[in-house]
């Protein structure tokens, strides 16, 4: 029997400091989150980070917090459910980080009779502190405790095109008539996870993230930023030069991945831009980066230095459209091995 598990990042379990740390730990303990041994990554988390950080993050969930809890869980509950309607196999929900954990997710699964899982990290793009983690956790976790049952992978679909159909529809919905740019605004990752993804050794974090014939791309998170920014221009037919790219949500102080939203932001008042629209196509769920990050604090941000409007779209969160295409990705892999 086939099942489909949707996986997305997870979230604290309340707004309380000590439910933040908790969380906060398990999530930057990963080693592809903080790719350092375990030992140095451990100093980090618990003497630089832990001490501090989880106040500051559970005041930030504060102030996006719902009434029903985590947005990002009780939205992510409303895809699960509304995909279950539409589609006559069980349909999981888990989370990579706290709770419902992958093992749960698949139990109920399992419990249910599935013993052939399509899996749908809901990430865009390839990264290895998002859609690769998510692999190798569930790896781990079918090879310890659920041996007999298969577990298919769906590919990053940064450039699916029934994703950017949907995503530019979404987009030009919401579009407002007059603005003086469009900020895809990507989070940002080390430089150094670019390099360390690529088994062909060809990135270099420029050029060649623009290219189409390097086989580099597969996992290149740069490039799949490019081009979900240059697929969704094409397909809205905007004016390339409204068309603007940053990265967001830097932790320590290693080289990320540039332009910064928030400098990107400081500047754009000075370069005329004063109408600006920002939207953040790594997420495909309204979390803390999107909710926080931009639509609350970005446009503080662009407005204090002399912004005059600042729009912010959601992401494609539980809209019909989105749902639709993930039944369609159901049904083809329920239909895929019938004659």
């Amino acid at each position: 029997m086939k099942g489909v598990l949707l996986v997305n990042l997870g979230s604290p379990k309340s707004t309380k400091v000590k439910d933040v740390r908790t969380y906060l730990r398990q999530f930057l303990m990963d080693e592809r989150v903080i790719d350092k041994p375990y030992l140095l990554r451990k100093f980090i988390v618990e003497c630089f980070i832990l001490p501090t950080r989880p106040k500051k993050s559970a005041e930030a969930y504060s102030s996006i917090w719902w009434k029903e809890g985590s947005p990002l869980v009780v939205i992510s509950k409303k895809q699960q459910e509304k995909l279950q309607q539409k589609v006559d196999i069980p349909v999981g929900l888990a989370m990579r980080y706290a709770e419902p954990s992958i093992e749960f997710g698949i139990q109920e699964l399992v419990d249910k009779g599935v013993d052939d899982v399509l899996m749908i990290p809901l990430y865009p793009q390839y990264a290895m502190s998002s859609y690769e983690t998510v692999v190798v956790e569930a790896e781990r976790i079918q090879k310890k405790k659920f041996p007999n049952i298969k577990i298919t992978n769906f590919p990053v679909f940064y450039n699916n095109s029934d994703y950017i159909e949907v995503f530019s529809n979404h987009i030009k919905k919401q579009l407002p008539s007059e603005y003086d740019a469009i900020l895809f605004s990507y989070h940002g990752i080390p430089e150094r996870h670019i390099y360390k993804t690529d088994d062909f050794g060809q990135c270099k974090i420029g050029g060649c993230c623009q290219r189409k014939d390097s086989p580099s791309h597969a996992k290149c998170y740069r490039h799949q930023c490019f081009e979900v920014t240059r697929l969704v221009t094409e397909k809205l037919n905007l004016d390339k030069e409204k068309v603007h790219q940053s990265f967001q949500s830097r932790l320590l102080k290693d080289p990320w991945l540039k332009p910064y939203t928030d400098k990107t932001l400081e500047d754009f008042p000075q370069k005329g831009i004063k109408k600006l629209v920002v939207i953040t196509p790594a997420f495909i769920t309204d979390c803390l980066e999107t909710l926080e990050e931009i639509k609350i604090e970005g446009k503080e941000e662009f407005l204090s230095v002399g912004g005059e409007e600042f729009t912010y779209i959601p992401c494609l969160n539980d809209a019909q459209e989105w749902i639709d295409v993930l039944q369609k990705w159901t049904n083809e892999f329920q239909n895929a091995d019938v004659e």
